[in-house]
């Protein structure tokens, strides 16, 4: 059996926690009625679960609808996605930057699955970016040419195996979402980090409200609903974004996510550390304080 972080991921996805996965799972209960994702993304711990078969079911939501239009299609049309893909990818060929632009021209009419995923495979940082006219205006990756089709087919296929029968794909608001979650499930949250999207900076759709986010938190306490949160963090002495309030009650690690890229070519030697929140009910059912994982508190 695959181990979670050697599971293909068939959308690239800029913060993705697919490396992380594994660390992350350590405070999940072995067995897992329902796991909800308010702000799927890649979907890398639904994956990372689903792999292990430790979830009897999935919830995927994403505010950014053509993200979940993608869903739905590696999940229940893989073949007709895998091949469009593969169609997109030779066609590019010899004609890399000009067709990358015809085809995101074409995207921000038409919102095709295939060209969504053909510009997240070849774009820079695999970051979804979006001018103030809602144009997705991400440039492309010149020193590659995404990933090759037969390689695109198989993450397909073991994506649409692993959730076909076994989950539900919507677009909605995430409040709406906790709203409906029952007291089962086990919610995962990895919301737009509050140190990278600021005002100027249209990759999220839409930006979440720090203040709003933990009124939701605190509601879900009310119900003694389980949930974990990645939530900013820090690289070196700088830390992103405010602290979750105390009234929360929530266990914070500290998740080792590597060496500061930027730090590096900057010739400083730092590293980077995420933030992951318990809540209550959630540290009370798993021991949550391994000495070889919770590096800090901050």
């Amino acid at each position: 059996m695959r181990g979670p972080s050697d599971v293909p991921q068939p959308i690239p996805y800029q913060g993705s926690k697919r490396q992380l996965a594994p660390e992350i799972l350590r405070y999940f209960p072995e067995r897992i009625d329902r796991l909800v994702e308010p702000f799927a993304g890649s979907a890398a711990i639904s994956i990372a679960l689903a792999s292990r078969k430790r979830a009897k079911s999935f919830w995927l939501n994403d505010a950014h609808k053509p993200l979940i239009d993608l869903w739905v299609d590696i999940i229940d049309h893989p073949t007709r996605l895998a091949d469009e893909y593969e169609a997109l990818w030779q066609d590019q060929l010899g004609n890399e930057r000009e067709f990358f632009d015809q085809v995101r021209a074409r995207f921000n009419k038409t919102h095709a699955t295939s060209d969504f995923l053909y510009l997240l495979a070849r774009c820079v940082k695999a970051a979804i970016r979006y001018n103030s006219n809602g144009e997705f205006n991400n440039t492309p990756d010149n020193r590659r040419r995404g990933a090759r089709p037969a390689e695109m087919r198989q993450r397909i296929a073991i994506a649409s195996e692993l959730f076909r029968g076994c989950s539900e794909i919507t677009s909605m608001d995430y409040r709406d979402v906790l709203a409906k979650c029952r007291k089962n499930d086990l919610v995962y949250m990895d919301p737009p980090y509050q140190g990278v999207c600021g005002n100027r900076d249209h990759r999220y759709l839409p930006t979440i409200s720090h203040n709003e986010f933990c009124e939701e938190l605190s509601r879900l306490n009310s119900r003694g609903i389980m949930y974990a949160v990645s939530y900013d963090g820090r690289t070196g002495t700088k830390v992103y974004g405010e602290p979750m309030p105390e009234s929360l009650r929530l266990r914070h690690l500290e998740l080792r996510a590597g060496r500061s890229t930027q730090a590096t070519l900057l010739g400083r030697d730092e590293v980077t550390y995420e933030g992951f929140y318990l809540s209550p009910a959630l540290a009370a059912v798993v021991d949550a304080t391994p000495a070889s994982t919770q590096l800090a508190l901050w």
